[in-house]
């Protein structure tokens, strides 16, 4: 018996074969998947050491046979005889991270809080944590519960609820305070990329606000469009470019605004420069060459926050 972490160790009925009792594998002892292993149970949610009996096999979360299927089959050599059994090879690290896994490791870094931190806090034990960030997995309800207490969001968040609905459905704050920010703080709020929104009058008059990636490089604003599109319409022209955060688990938020003239950079030592530094391509894709510089000449921000605090 070999299994991975986030593997389920179902006990079965020895009178009908039925699942008796099941759990989620939280804990490995062994490099090479044998037991014994820390269960936490889903009908206790307590995590206990178990060294399973004749009457226990592991269900694999990434297969669809539970091990005992699959060791009930034999291989063939090329003399069309058995050949030894090897032990299961672990599953390449290489693998995309499940999506829960993507969103815990995004808040965690987006809190600054260390993954060893954020194990303690949850009552995980670490080589889970770097499991369930790495790995596809399907953690238990009692699992997400912790880790959502210990980055101060919901379980439903984490499971990616609500991530086609806009931000800020949650109900305001008891005592909510607004908060002026100050210029310097408002620079840092603005670090150095991400995705804010650009404020444009369109080649049509009309007003446009377009969401961008952007970076921070020397004081400036600089995000990449193509030519002839709207945001490229903010060449040559003073626009208003905003960045915020919205915390939906603590009914807090900030934003920021950025109002100056906008330039197309043309220099090449600049756009080298710039293609060199940036952290990501334009998420929406296609051939987006053009780089546009904003030099605030007014930086604003406020931020929500309990006044109870």
């Amino acid at each position: 018996m070999r299994a991975h972490l986030g593997d389920q160790l179902v006990i079965e009925s020895p009178a009908t074969g039925a699942a008796r009792r099941d759990g989620e594998i939280v804990g490995l002892h062994h490099e090479d998947g044998t037991p014994p292993y820390d269960v936490r149970w889903s009908d206790t949610d307590e995590v206990t050491f178990v060294f399973p009996g004749p009457d226990a096999h592991i269900r694999h979360l990434e297969h669809e046979q539970p091990e005992a299927a699959r060791e009930a089959q034999p291989e063939t050599g090329s003399a069309g005889t058995a050949a030894a059994a090897s032990p299961p090879v672990p599953p390449s690290r290489s693998a995309n991270p499940g999506d829960i896994g993507r969103r815990v490791a995004a808040e965690r870094r987006r809190q600054r809080v260390s993954r060893e931190e954020t194990a303690r806090r949850a009552g995980l034990s670490l080589n889970y944590l770097s499991y369930l960030e790495e790995r596809p997995a399907d953690p238990t309800l009692a699992t997400l519960i912790g880790l959502a207490d210990a980055l101060g969001t919901t379980v439903a968040a984490l499971r990616g609820g609500g991530i086609d609905l806009p931000p800020g459905q949650g109900n305001a704050l008891l005592h909510p305070q607004l908060e002026t920010l100050g210029p310097e703080e408002c620079r840092t709020l603005l670090s150095t990329h991400g995705v804010g929104r650009v404020a444009v009058s369109a080649s049509d008059g009309r007003p446009a606000v377009i969401p961008v990636n952007y970076e921070v490089i020397d004081d400036a604003i600089v995000f990449r469009t193509a030519p002839g599109s709207v945001t490229a319409a903010a060449a040559d022209q003073e626009v208003a470019f905003e960045v915020d955060h919205v915390d939906d688990a603590l009914s807090r938020g900030w934003s920021v605004l950025a109002v100056g003239p906008a330039s197309t950079v043309t220099a090449p030592d600049a756009l080298h420069r710039l293609t060199r530094d940036a952290h990501s391509r334009p998420w929406a894709g296609g051939k987006r060459e053009m780089w546009v510089s904003i030099r605030p000449t007014s930086l604003t921000g406020r931020r929500i926050t309990s006044a109870d605090q």
